[in-house]
């Protein structure tokens, strides 16, 4: 964790003084943490606090002893860089072990050491548990680091739910001399719920961070949404996180087995997953496709009518109807389940695209939340999973519980109508050229095409319209069913195909370095080094910018104009990473699914 190593000493190591008195614990605080009518107040406004139990102190620590915990912390502290799906921080060890240091580290953060003495001291653990109502906290159990988040650094939405924890703590250490404005980011967000563990899409407060302030707040299960808004400025936004536990065994207020219901809380919160589906949009529902055009495709053919050249060509660049382009498109694709076709749709089509939807970028602002959204755009909830506009060709439905359930269970279940869809939209906006162009990869002349492809049968579909905002947007990790095959005649895959149309990626220095996020990926479900992964760490983890993380199957970066067809089997992960408020546009896409069965009776891979 320190910058720099112990140089070894003669004799036995010295240790630095660990006994604090209460006098001087007290010392390292601010005076009015102690004053009873303070923490009367606090109380009352976390108990009547939206959207959970939350609370904040400001001028929480002595200002001198918090000043020199800075300085330690930026001349003495190393930092490394961790990026999975839901976050990019740059932040350092735990620091539970402070107090097993040699005096050569610990000489150089004498002021840290303090502050870790004081934040887990038994009189300010009382005044957290008074304040906030959550009954009796370990001295023992230290669960604390330190985070740095620069530009372009973020935490997406979550609730804080792991093993004992009981109260989350950020305590804030920007710049002192200079006030952290709302403009540069990095606020801490909370998110209401639409029922529990189901968050709301967009969030209902949030803090500006200031130094020698502390937000806290009681680990509620479903409930505790919150996430740190990205780092816009070119500034440090230095902050120490970390939890308080319940009791361990021999502290007092230790419960016997209260740690494994905790635990078993977190794990059924996990189980109820799947009964919580219904909120989640758009769902993986893959439409079948009927008897009577699944036997077109069934048949053999090797070329296709004029009438079908003619369709096809309207959308396809021409080289990519030439028969030695499809068999080398095929042959690829049959050695590597993957393959990229770049310069997929002709020049007219693309152009008259590209100018529509670079326009609608530099016109009109993108929508800043759920309620901005207007059809036939939907958002993509609940925000702990995915937040992106979409279009599926289904009709729209309030993001309420009462909405949702109508929508589910009492409402028409409509199926995707991207013609129907179409005549909502002004005859000359991207959106209308991207509900054509859905519609198109529903034909059954494209179908055929893939067949040509991929030499395999498509039985059923799911086609979207999609756009991730810069600032705003985001699929976290996550797996397909296990049992895709819904018969024994379909493989135990899905083809997959995107069709990246971001206009700003004309210019590939916009977004190949991945910088700015909007990259597809996807990854092994149980791939890399198990030795590489910390306790607590997502299961999505990945090292970003690591050649020897073979975890890593496929990586996309934002593209314009290119279609990615792969196989995706059920041990596959896949995310496309939050786009950075910095990129240069939106990320738009056509996201597609099939289930699929062979071409051939004796093809049996």
């Amino acid at each position: 964790m320190s910058k720099r190593a112990a140089e070894p000493t003669s004799g036995e190591s010295k240790r630095l003084n660990d006994s604090f008195t209460k006098e001087d614990i007290a010392s390292f605080f601010g005076p009015q943490v102690w004053s009873s009518e303070f923490q009367s107040k606090l109380q009352n406004d976390i108990k009547t606090s939206q959207p959970f139990r939350w609370g904040t102190i400001p001028e929480l620590m002595d200002d001198t002893l918090l000043r020199q915990v800075r300085k330690e912390v930026l001349s003495e502290i190393a930092f490394t860089k961790k990026e999975t799906d839901i976050y990019k921080v740059f932040q350092s060890g735990d620091l539970a072990n402070l107090s097993g240091l040699d005096w050569d580290d610990l000489s150089r953060l004498p002021s840290l050491y303090k502050l870790r003495a004081a934040i887990y001291s038994e009189q300010f653990r009382d005044v957290v548990s008074t304040i906030t109502g959550c009954g009796k906290l370990s001295g023992v159990k230290t669960d604390m680091s330190i985070n740095t988040y620069t530009k372009g650094c973020h935490l997406l939405t979550h609730d804080d739910v792991i093993g004992s924890r009981r109260v989350s703590f950020i305590l804030y250490l920007p710049d002192p001399d200079r006030s952290w404005k709302a403009l540069y980011g990095g606020a801490l967000r909370l998110f209401p719920a639409i029922v529990p563990n189901v968050p709301k899409t967009d969030y209902e407060c949030k803090l500006v961070p200031q130094f020698n302030q502390i937000a806290l707040f009681t680990v509620q299960p479903g409930l505790s949404f919150h996430d740190v808004e990205e780092v816009r400025a070119d500034k440090q936004r230095l902050s120490i996180q970390g939890w308080f536990h319940i009791p361990q065994p021999g502290e007092e207020g230790f419960i016997p087995g209260e740690q494994e219901e905790t635990e078993a809380r977190s794990t059924l919160q996990q189980l109820q997953s799947k009964e919580l589906q219904e909120y989640d949009f758009p769902k993986p529902f893959r439409t079948d496709i009927p008897s009577e055009e699944l036997k077109a495709y069934e048949r053999e053919f090797s070329e296709f009518s004029q009438d079908e050249l003619e369709y096809l060509g309207t959308y396809l660049n021409p080289s990519l109807l030439q028969k030695n382009n499809i068999d080398q498109m095929n042959k690829l694709f049959l050695d590597d389940s993957v393959v990229e076709i770049r310069e997929f749709l002709n020049d007219e089509y693309a152009t008259i695209l590209r100018e529509l939807a670079r326009n609608t970028e530099l016109d009109t602002k993108a929508p800043a939340n759920s309620l901005e959204i207007e059809l036939p755009w939907k958002c993509a909830m609940p925000p702990h999973k995915q937040r992106f506009m979409y279009i599926d060709g289904k009709a729209g439905f309030e993001y309420t519980e009462n909405g949702i359930k109508n929508y589910n269970n009492v409402g028409a279940q409509e199926g995707p109508n991207f013609g129907l869809v179409a005549g909502t939209v002004a005859p000359e906006s991207v959106e209308h050229k991207l509900i054509g162009l859905a519609s198109f990869i529903r034909s059954i002349a494209f179908k055929k095409w893939l067949k040509l492809i991929t030499s395999l049968i498509l039985t059923s579909e799911q086609v979207l319209v999609r756009r991730f905002r810069p600032g705003q947007d985001f699929i976290l990790a996550t797996t397909t069913d296990k049992q895709l095959a819904r018969n024994e005649d379909e493989l135990n895959v899905l083809l997959e195909a995107t069709l990246n149309l971001t206009p700003s990626a004309t210019n590939p220095k916009n977004w190949e370095s991945g910088e700015f996020g909007g990259y597809e990926l996807c990854m092994a479900l149980n791939g890399g080094n198990d030795e590489d992964f910390e306790e607590d760490d997502d299961p999505a983890i990945y090292k970003a910018n690591d050649p020897n993380d073979d975890s890593v199957l496929f990586t996309s970066q934002c593209k314009w104009n290119s279609l990615t067809l792969m196989l995706r089997d059920p041990s596959v992960l896949k995310f496309v990473k939050y786009v950075s408020v910095n990129a240069k546009g939106s990320r738009w896409d056509i996201s597609c699914q099939w289930n699929v069965k062979g071409g051939d009776d004796d093809d049996d891979e």
